[in-house]
């Protein structure tokens, strides 16, 4: 095996976009595919820096070849090509590399490697999840995915807020769901009680603890000393859902925003999902004529219309109204009934974005029964100003609201639902002292990787899902 070059080498996407001169050129790369014709050998390399592999073509006619190790040069291995940068004759690509030496830095045994010129199937690939990005598809989605991270930080950078690192461990269930992992030290045999319970006092943290679903609440006090943040990181739900659409661990993009109301709110969730549309059809148009091609068909028309159209703004009630005449003229049937006060559900929510709108849909204020507690209450007493975007072929993609920061309706609202106010005694305080109009939203990374590239499952677009009794690498 060669040692490792200390000077970096050109990637594969520098030297697709470099003149032909003939000049010396050395490139590190895996071997895609390999194909034999008389004297030559043409190998189509990929070092993950674009979509297209380069062309090195080895012609054993000229100079030494050693047969032995040209034979170890097959899909999957790491090798090292010296050569020549030469205009291609053939199609596909402008420059190849007449080689003029190989080096081997790891073999890929054939009769092993589970990665041939073929179509594998997502199911397979999630077997070997620690090989799939070497495929056209997972290689895609990284560096969609590369590319979105970087512009939701370029996004909130710009626009003057503060990144913020909230907690991982949390000992508040800011959703009311209470699917949340615990976090303990105690033993799972045996485990110290008192009163016929657990006794967490004598636990690591000294009371129950858990994997945080949000990092919501801790947004919000620094959005209430610093005015706009913003994190970014992972969470983590305890839902025992096996569905295209469910993770156990997940990113969560989650603006806070002080002096800023419903409307304020809105217009940032649709100016942050247009930018981010915008940024990688500009910077992934190999990758993103991949999806097009392959993975879901007219995707790129259909984002350049989100990007371009004026989210439509619609009270639940309005939506309701909708969907309900739909039902009552037979020109739609759904399978969980319409009616004011039962939450939207997936196929309400691609009627209204694809029928009715034939766009984006922002929905706005909600029954109270079916929102978190922490959301602004409106005048009506029945409503809270949640908003909800809604987009054509996926429906619920960002979730959010007005936060309530009267003191005395939270906590009466609290009281309602019987949550122990002392578990919040430090988010109760922010409306306390200095309270103001607040609001923020919050948006599943892996969600909108999906709805961006067209995929299918939401663990093909993660690098190692974790789901139901799957948490193998």
């Amino acid at each position: 095996m060669p040692e490792a070059n200390q000077t970096p080498t050109p990637s594969v996407k520098n030297l697709l976009s470099t003149p032909a001169s003939n000049q010396p050129v050395v490139l590190n790369a895996w071997v895609r595919t390999r194909r034999d014709s008389k004297n030559l050998v043409f190998l189509a390399l990929s070092d993950g820096s674009c979509f297209s592999t380069i062309q090195a073509v080895i012609d054993k006619e000229q100079g030494s070849w050693d047969e032995k190790l040209l034979a170890k040069v097959n899909t999957g291995a790491g090798i090292q090509v010296q050569g020549s940068l030469t205009v291609s004759p053939g199609s596909g690509q402008t420059v190849e590399i007449q080689a003029t030496g190989i080096s081997l830095h790891g073999e890929a045994p054939q009769e092993s490697y589970p990665l041939q010129k073929k179509r594998h199937s997502f199911e397979f690939l999630r077997e070997i999840a620690h090989l799939r990005p070497r495929t056209n598809t997972f290689g895609a989605v990284a560096r969609v995915r590369n590319a979105m991270s970087f512009a939701i930080h370029r996004f909130f950078q710009e626009r003057g807020f503060f990144y913020v690192h909230t907690p991982i461990i949390t000992g508040v269930d800011a959703e009311g769901a209470g699917q949340m992992f615990r976090v303990t030290t105690l033993p799972s045999e045996n485990p110290p009680r008192k009163e016929g319970s657990t006794d967490f006092s004598r636990d690591f943290f000294g009371r129950p603890t858990y994997l945080a679903v949000t990092g919501q609440l801790e947004a919000e006090a620094y959005a209430l000393s610093m005015g706009r943040v913003y994190t970014f990181g992972p969470t983590f739900r305890a839902e025992n859902s096996n569905t295209t659409r469910h993770l156990a661990e997940f990113w969560m993009i989650e603006p806070e925003v002080a002096f800023c109301d419903i409307n304020c709110n809105m217009d940032l969730a649709e100016d942050f999902l247009k930018f981010i549309i915008s940024t990688v059809l500009e910077e992934c148009r190999e990758d993103m004529a991949f999806f097009n091609q392959w993975i879901q068909k007219g995707i790129i028309d259909v984002l350049k219309e989100v990007v371009t159209k004026k989210f439509a703004r619609v009270s639940y009630t309005e939506a309701m109204k909708e969907l309900e005449k739909a039902q009552g003229s037979g020109s739609a049937s759904f399978d969980f009934p319409v009616q004011w006060g039962s939450d939207l559900q997936s196929e309400h929510e691609k009627f209204l974005t694809e029928t009715v709108y034939k766009g984006p849909v922002i929905v706005t204020d909600y029954p109270k029964e079916i929102k978190a507690f922490y959301m602004k209450q409106n005048g009506d007493g029945k409503t809270v100003r949640a908003m909800d975007v809604l987009v054509p072929r996926l429906g619920e993609i960002i979730g959010g609201s007005e936060r309530e920061a009267d003191l005395s309706k939270l906590e009466a609202r609290m009281d309602e639902l019987g949550m122990h106010k002392e578990d919040y005694r430090w988010y109760l305080e922010l409306r306390k002292y200095g309270s103001v109009p607040h609001s923020g939203f919050g948006l599943g990374f892996e969600r909108l990787i999906q709805y961006i590239t067209g995929m299918q499952n939401i663990r093909d677009v993660i690098p190692f899902p974790r789901t139901v009794k799957s948490a193998e690498f």
